[in-house]
């Protein structure tokens, strides 16, 4: 496989990531509708993909009969031909994923704790890539293109929330995680903001293929967000565009604290710690038992307060940026994350849309596996994607 790196290697290298993204987007497609959907000549086409099928990036269907004229062949990619590794670094917990060309997740690796220690967490990416390198077909490892990091900006800054020993914190301000990780790494290394990286994945492998601009809300320990316009992925001056966990609650009172943030309402922390004030299994908050009695009341009350908090957010966004679509996901069941759009949608019918549109409420695609599976889709798209910043849309939606 010839290399494709970070450089967009002139006309030909560009047009050969075109095709892919072309068959990434519509699925299969013979050469004709390859040619019909990328606007690049048959010929092209041809030679393109002779040369993609010899770099083990593309696969042959069988052939379509039915039709006048020879038989078309479908071109799909190639699950083995690319490979990336996507670490999602969270407050409780890590996960390490092995990611094929198409998205699937082929290894995958976690661990719990009470909360991220810098030194433990480089340990358990060593023993993860140390397996990787021993189990992957060794003629695979150079289709390994790179290593995503998802992982909160600021994770020793939450020490009090997630009674976190003050060394612990301060051993994160001190540290630059992703060259630590690089030296354990054979690949490059990336690193994005975790819910960033989780509205990558919904924008590449969710309702991003369809959908062109969003408000991305992503509720884990905290509640996070992402912001994508016109198909772009905005991280804004300082990489905190979306970060919607810091908008205030309400207004500052002369004399008295500043409002609370949203994060501080809406929060799988917040819920566990409602149950746990209740004497409740605190664990419950990340399964279906949320949902059920003595657990529903409880939650119930949370999904109110939090669907609140979030509605304020989404009618503060809708002003602002006149998005048409919000996008909430998480690591929570499917049920939850339903119930939570439910009790935000009830929210929003409590405020007065006039003078602005009000933007329509959809369940994310991905789930908890969003924020690892963003950190690998990185850099292979750096590596394939036509355009680096741009994930190139179907046409017509």
């Amino acid at each position: 496989m010839r290399p494709r790196g970070s450089s967009q290697g002139g006309l030909r290298q560009y047009n050969e990531r075109v095709v892919l993204q072309a068959i990434r987007l519509h699925g299969a497609l013979p050469g004709a509708e390859i040619a019909r959907v990328t606007h690049l000549t048959a010929q092209t086409v041809s030679l393109i993909t002779k040369r993609l099928l010899e770099d083990g990036l593309l696969l042959k269907g069988t052939p379509q009969r039915g039709k006048v004229g020879q038989p078309s062949v479908p071109l799909a990619l190639d699950p083995d031909g690319a490979f990336a590794v996507g670490v999602k670094i969270g407050r409780r917990s890590i996960d390490v994923l092995l990611v094929d060309f198409v998205g699937t997740v082929r290894q995958r690796w976690s661990r719990s704790y009470r909360y991220p220690e810098a030194g433990a967490l480089l340990a358990f990416i060593d023993e993860c890539l140390a397996e990787l390198r021993s189990t992957l077909p060794e003629a695979w490892l150079p289709r390994v293109q790179g290593l995503g990091i998802a992982i909160p900006f600021s994770l020793g800054g939450w020490r009090t929330l997630l009674d976190m020993p003050p060394e612990v914190g301060e051993a994160w301000q001190a540290i630059d995680f992703a060259a630590e990780v690089q030296r354990l790494s054979d690949w490059p290394v990336t690193l994005m903001k975790d819910t960033a990286a989780a509205c990558v994945a919904e924008l590449v492998a969710g309702r991003g293929r369809s959908i062109s601009s969003f408000l991305y809300v992503f509720l884990a320990t905290f509640v996070g967000g992402g912001l994508v316009l016109d198909s772009h992925l905005r991280s804004g001056l300082h990489g905190n565009a979306g970060a919607i966990g810091s908008m205030p609650l309400g207004l500052p009172a002369a004399g008295q604290a500043s409002p609370a943030q949203l994060l501080s309402e809406a929060s799988l922390l917040q819920l566990e710690q409602r149950f746990a004030q209740a004497g409740l299994a605190l664990e419950a908050a990340g399964d279906e038992r949320a949902l059920q009695a003595p657990w529903w009341p409880i939650t119930s009350a949370w999904l109110a307060s939090t669907g609140a908090a979030i509605a304020l957010a989404i009618n503060s966004a809708a002003c602002l940026l006149d998005i048409e679509n919000v996008i909430i996901d998480g690591s929570i069941p499917a049920a939850l994350r339903d119930a939570l759009r439910q009790a935000t949608e009830q929210a929003l019918d409590r405020y007065d849309w006039q003078g602005v549109t009000r933007p329509q409420l959809l369940p994310g695609t991905i789930g908890s596996d969003a924020r690892a599976l963003g950190g690998a889709l990185l850099p292979l798209h750096a590596n394939f994607a036509p355009d680096r910043a741009l994930f190139l849309k179907a046409e017509g939606g």
